[in-house]
């Protein structure tokens, strides 16, 4: 311990100052304006045994910041040593222990803490956590009890006690700790339907219904929370309460949309379906109720009807007269399509989705949704014409860009794919993803090396590896390209390894790698790498299995490479030198 001990000299000044610090960085300095009342609770030490605590404490404290635990908690017990009933100490040791899951210790140095400091809320919060994952509910609740008094501008102890009372099923002392959260922050809709909630697990209905109406007296103004009353009514049976509260709400504001669509509900359970169906087309049918509101309501039409049969059709035709009735708003369909979707109804959604889009053109969510169905089912003219309307609808989204690129690709539109690589690129900001970016490049460098460009095809991938260095289709036909030319092979290597080692299941990847080490020499180890290959579904091109054919020439194998070299003619390899392969039974360079 003695190599701990330097630097140690202090001047009266700094060890006032010192000691103030360990008072702030110890939790108790998380409370602006208390102050720590320790001293008066613990013992008081001379001015040079104070002096070394603050120098234990504090170079504990650092070596637990650098992970030195170990260190550290000798440290803390030293501290102990000096002053057995210094909190901050037995906090710090409590904490060790816990870690430790030497709870009895730890729960023991904890109570400690608190017992001579009762005026540190971080220590008594702390020990509160403690018995209430120990399930020491009793514990847990006089002490948060005792916190209540100590620290009454802090409500986490009442919300602990809410929680605690419920578990004990003690729901005098419920409602009596939710009246004090009350008095501190207010009546609210939180606090009174949990206040609603625990009278009827009593048994008082009365009280129950007095609470909401209660709220609805502090917020005369807010009809929503007479219509929650109403709708308490309704749903615990008091039907003629619920009616009356409806009515009252739609004198007041006639045009209350939810108050509308409860007294509908209310229509359904009197068996009154004629009215009901009426209230529901007076919202749903009626031009004159703003978009929002029917949307609104129509989602809460959604929710009841999961709710009592889960039958879809009822929702299907009242969409479809909604349709009818407005087919200029977008909001309406979009709702309509993702209900469907929800459902599994991807084929009843594409007519709908085409609407929103005809309403509103830069509908992003709706030609997305169009775009992945046309991606999954391949239909590449499909997806040109979404992504050209949706480029010219929103062209900072890059996603169009690039499906239309791929589109056009696959169309053999190379020019047209090139094209609008280039003007995605101009779009790129600081914040696009560098993912996408590189993508782009990449494809750029296959598009280039279709037209035979290997300079632009070269650079392309360069750049696509500036964005994203772990690209893994760059990086596969980079390295391809290259070893195809018989140059740069050792760079090459680099780069196919990188995408065996994150796809060591590819054969495509497998196959680049071995016709690199192929051309470097490296038969024998080539020949792994092409086994692999075709043990991972290489046998299905006949580009690997021509390439299997020369790696086992080369290992002596010639038998065998003849095999290889006759199943890819047959699979329609448009190898130049395939044939004379095969006639001359010998590996041909082209």
């Amino acid at each position: 311990m003695a190599g701990l001990i330097r630097n140690s000299f202090l001047s009266l000044s700094c060890l006032v100052l010192l000691s103030c610090f360990l008072n702030a960085c110890s939790p108790a300095g998380k409370i602006k304006g208390r102050r720590s009342e320790s001293l008066t609770q613990t013992s008081v030490l001379s001015l040079d045994m104070q002096r070394k605590y603050n120098y234990y404490f504090l170079e504990a404290a650092r070596l637990k910041a650098k992970g030195q635990y170990d260190a550290a908690f000798d440290l803390y017990k030293h501290c102990l040593a000096i002053q057995p009933d210094a909190p901050s100490a037995l906090y710090e040791i409590s904490q060790f222990y816990l870690y430790l899951k030497q709870v009895p210790q730890g729960q023991e140095a904890l109570e400690k803490a608190v017992e001579n400091d009762p005026q540190n809320y971080w220590y008594s919060q702390g020990l509160s956590n403690l018995y209430q994952q120990q399930g020491q509910k009793e514990k847990a609740i006089n002490l948060l009890e005792d916190m209540y008094q100590r620290f009454p501008e802090r409500r986490e102890s009442l919300f602990n006690l809410v929680d605690l009372y419920n578990q004990t099923k003690d729901y005098k002392n419920v409602i009596h700790t939710l009246d004090r959260l009350e008095q501190i922050i207010g009546k609210n809709e939180q606090l009174s339907m949990e206040k609603f909630r625990i009278y009827l697990q009593m048994e008082d209905d009365k009280k129950a219904f007095q609470e909401i109406e209660k709220l609805a007296e502090e917020y005369p103004m807010d009809m929503r929370y007479l219509t929650l009353l109403g709708d308490l009514y309704l749903q615990n049976g008091k039907k003629q309460e619920a009616y009356s509260t409806y009515q009252k709400v739609l004198s007041i504001e006639p045009d209350n949309a939810m108050a509308m669509f409860a007294l509908a509900s209310y229509y359904e359970q009197t068996g009154q379906k004629e009215l009901y169906q009426q209230q529901i087309d007076t919202l749903l049918l009626n031009n004159q109720v703003p978009s929002e509101t029917r949307v609104n309501v129509m989602r809460e039409f959604i929710v009841q009807a999961e709710q009592e049969s889960k039958d879809s059709t009822r929702v299907i035709a009242m969409f479809d007269r909604m349709l009818r009735q407005d087919p200029d708003d977008d909001q309406v369909p979009m709702l309509y399509a993702q209900y469907l979707l929800s459902k599994g109804m991807e084929k009843e959604s594409i007519p709908v989705l085409k609407l929103v889009l005809q309403i509103d053109p830069t509908n992003t969510a709706a030609r997305m949704t169009l775009l992945g169905s046309a991606i999954r089912k391949n239909d590449f003219q499909e997806v040109i014409g979404l992504c050209e309307p949706g480029i010219e609808a929103n062209p900072e989204s890059l996603e169009f860009y690039y499906y239309l690129g791929i589109a056009y690709y696959q169309a053999e539109r190379l020019d047209d794919a090139l094209a609008i690589y280039q003007r995605a690129l101009q779009h790129v900001t600081a914040d696009s993803k560098k993912e996408v970016v590189s993508d782009f490049y990449s494809m750029m460098g296959d598009i280039y090396h279709s037209k035979d460009k290997m300079a632009e095809a070269y650079a392309a991938y360069d750049s696509a590896l500036v964005y994203n260095p772990s690209n893994i289709g760059a990086l596969n036909n980079y390295a391809y390209y290259l070893s195809v030319e018989r140059r740069e092979l050792d760079k090459a290597e680099e780069m196919s390894f990188k995408t065996v080692k994150a796809e060591p299941k590819n054969s495509t990847y497998l196959d680049t790698y071995a016709w690199i080490l192929f051309e470097k020499g490296n038969y024998a180890e080539a020949r792994i790498y092409i086994d692999e290959a075709l043990k991972n579904g290489g046998e299905q091109s006949d580009v690997i299995v021509e390439h299997s054919g020369d790696i086992y020439y080369m290992t002596g194998d010639v038998e065998n490479a003849l095999k290889f070299w006759k199943k890819a003619l047959e699979m329609g390899s448009k190898s130049a030198t395939i044939k004379k392969k095969i006639e001359q039974k010998k590996y041909i360079t082209e």
